[in-house]
C-alpha cells in the first residue's frame, strides 16, 4: 500500500462547505478523502480523469497529491475548485479525450445516474492506459438493508422510503433550460456489486479491491440473522454450478470470485460501494472474448 506524502494545497482551494463533507462519515466524500490520506502518493505524476466531478473534491485531492487532475462533468457550473478548470462532457456521448490519454480514473457517485452503464465503462477503458486503476463509488445496492428496502417498497435506498419517480428523482440543469436536452437522473439506476463486476469484465476491467466505507446500522442489525442464509445460498449455488461444469477451470475461478463478493461482510454492510478495478485489456478485445466463450 502506498504511503501518502504531505499534500501541497497552495495552488488549489475549495469552499469550506465542500471540504466539510470530508469529516462526515455518512458522506462517501469522507471515505474517498481517507483513501487519499492513505494512498494519495500513488497518483503523483499521473493523469487522473474525474468524471463526473461534481464540486471537484476528488480532483482537488488528486491535484494536491501531485497528480494531474482532469475534471469533467455534464454540469460544469457546479465545479468549485480554484486552480482547476472543469470541462463539459456527457459520457454517453463520449469523453473528449484521446485513446490511452490518462493513467487512472474516478467515477464517483455517477454510474447510478447513467441510463446506459456499459458504454461509460467502455469509454473509461478507451481513454485509460492498460494497467491503470478505475475507482467507482455508488450507493450500495448489494447491502442487506438495501435488499430489505427493495423487498418492502421497491426503493433500494432505505432512507428515501419511496421508489424513484419523476417528481423527486429527475432534474434539469441549474439554468432550467429544458430545451437543451440535459437531464440529471437521480438514483434511478442503482447497481449491485455482481452486475457492476460483470459489466466491468465485459469492458476489460477486473476487480482488485473493495475499499471500506461506512457500515449501515440496519445492515449490522440484520447481519447475524441473515448472513448464515446468504453464505449457504451462495455456497450452494457455487457448488451446483461447478458440478454443472466440472472441467472448466475458468468458470470455476469466476464462480469463486462471485462467491467471495456475494459473501463479503464489507459488501453486505457498507452504505456505499467503493470498488477499485484494473484495466486488463482493451474493451473491444474483452467483449470479443466474452462473445466467443
Amino acid at each position: 500500500m502506498a504511503t501518502s506524502t504531505a499534500p501541497e494545497t497552495g495552488k488549489y482551494s475549495v469552499p469550506d462547505k465542500l471540504r466539510s463533507y470530508e469529516s462526515k462519515p455518512s458522506s462517501i466524500k469522507c471515505h474517498v478523502a481517507r483513501f487519499f490520506q492513505r494512498e494519495g502518493a500513488r497518483f503523483k505524476g499521473r493523469k487522473v480523469l474525474d468524471l463526473p466531478t461534481g464540486g471537484g473534491l476528488t480532483s482537488y485531492n488528486v491535484a494536491i497529491h501531485g497528480g494531474e487532475a482532469m475534471p469533467y462533468d455534464i454540469f460544469p457550473e457546479y465545479f468549485e475548485v480554484e486552480g482547476l478548470t472543469c470541462e463539459r462532457a456527457d459520457i454517453l456521448e463520449g469523453i473528449p479525450l484521446e485513446d490511452g490519454s490518462c493513467d487512472d480514473a474516478f467515477c464517483q457517485e455517477g454510474i447510478e445516474h447513467f441510463t446506459d452503464q456499459f458504454k461509460p465503462l467502455c469509454e473509461f477503458n478507451r481513454v485509460m492506459k492498460t494497467g491503470g486503476s478505475l475507482f467507482i463509488t455508488t450507493p450500495n445496492y448489494s447491502s442487506l438493508l438495501s435488499r430489505l428496502s427493495y423487498a418492502l417498497t421497491e426503493s433500494e435506498r432505505w432512507n428515501l422510503r419511496i421508489p424513484p419517480n419523476e417528481a423527486d428523482t429527475v432534474k434539469t440543469p441549474l439554468t432550467d433550460d429544458r430545451d437543451q436536452g440535459d437531464v440529471y437522473f437521480g438514483h434511478v439506476f442503482l447497481i449491485g456489486i455482481q452486475k457492476l463486476r460483470v459489466l466491468a469484465r465485459a469492458a476489460g476491467f477486473k476487480v482488485t479491491k473493495v475499499h471500506p466505507t461506512r457500515p449501515r446500522t440496519g445492515s449490522i442489525v440484520m447481519f447475524p440473522f441473515t448472513y448464515p442464509f446468504v453464505f449457504l445460498a451462495n455456497l450452494w449455488i457455487r457448488r451446483r454450478m461447478k458440478r454443472k461444469h466440472p472441467n472448466d477451470k475458468q468458470r470455476h475461478e469466476i464462480y469463486d470470485e462471485l462467491f467471495r463478493l456475494g459473501t463479503s461482510p464489507r459488501v453486505l454492510l457498507s452504505s456505499h460501494l467503493f470498488v477499485e478495478f484494473e484495466k486488463e485489456r482493451e474493451w473491444s478485445e474483452a467483449s470479443s472474448r466474452i462473445r466467443g466463450a
